[in-house]
């Protein structure tokens, strides 16, 4: 028996849900998809506090799985990272058929570095997190998916983005009034022109470098939120930021005007060119045509 082409997955989050939108459609499994995204829905909601549970984590892995079908999704439990790293179930693996070839889903908490170790030939994460780890530094900046496989030193990583999976948020430059001269547009040409501090996540150093370039950048430093400070609060203390936004309503709370949508946070099907087989290429091309 063929074993399934197996395609790492993130294992909980927007992301994941995603993926399980995209390979419902190509599938047909939509029933599937939705019981996985409603229990990880449900997981969260414990997680976060908003949902008292009926049974003990056990008993609900036990209730989420189907031993009689080798199609039953498969959860698992993890340590969290929030303090005193507290259990919480998430995504484990499915098996299911797409264009006549099995495949398994398979969780993983950086599906990207599983794929660049050789362990897939497929896999879902996200764009933010190629932008972070591999794409080369230049001058100029970046504005789209398509560009990020031009940057992707062949000797750093035999990876390839495919294509996005449109669960769009947008990094976005953000300033107060007082920022803007009058009759100035907030976007790259702006921080072109621009000197001073420039706030953003931590983790976003090299991503905003990345996306804007290391000229538009030049008379400009890094700044940070404090501890407990949101990310809008300091961006509004600071003047001038970037930012993930979905609505912007958080920033014009703040008093924060919207400017350019720098680039996509998007989940994107990731290929390791390497290990790709007839197999995968079926796979690949029928989830992302």
């Amino acid at each position: 028996m063929t074993d399934p082409v197996p395609i790492a997955v993130p294992r909980k989050g927007r992301p994941l849900e995603a993926v399980l939108e995209r390979v419902a459609s190509v599938a047909g499994v939509t029933p599937l998809a939705d019981s996985i995204s409603s229990a990880l829905r449900y997981e969260k909601g414990i997680t976060k506090g908003a949902i008292t549970p009926e049974a003990g984590p056990y008993t609900r892995l036990t209730n989420y799985s189907d031993p009689t079908s080798a199609q039953s999704p498969e959860y698992t439990l993890v340590r969290d990272n929030r303090d005193g790293k507290p259990r919480r179930i998430v995504f484990d693996s499915v098996t299911l058929d797409i264009a006549g070839t099995t495949v398994r889903l398979v969780g993983r908490e950086e599906p990207f570095r599983a794929l660049r170790t050789h362990s897939f030939a497929l896999g879902f994460d996200a764009a933010d997190l190629v932008l972070e780890e591999v794409v080369e530094l230049r001058p100029t900046g970046l504005g789209s998916l398509s560009d990020l496989n031009d940057r992707i030193d062949p000797q750093e990583s035999d990876v390839k983005v495919v294509s996005g999976m449109d669960d769009t948020v947008y990094h976005t430059l953000l300033a107060t009034p007082q920022k803007l001269p009058a009759g100035q547009q907030l976007d790259r040409s702006f921080v072109a022109d621009y000197e001073g501090p420039v706030c953003i996540s931590p983790r976003y150093e090299r991503l905003v470098t990345a996306v804007v370039g290391t000229h538009a950048l030049d008379g400009c430093h890094f700044t940070y939120p404090g501890s407990n400070q949101d990310e809008e609060t300091a961006i509004a203390d600071t003047g001038f930021g970037v930012y993930l936004t979905v609505t912007g309503s958080t920033a014009r709370e703040h008093g924060l005007i919207l400017g350019a949508n720098l680039f996509p946070s998007e989940t994107v099907l990731l290929e390791n060119t390497v290990e790709t087989t007839p197999r995968v290429q079926t796979v690949r091309e029928a989830v992302a045509p």
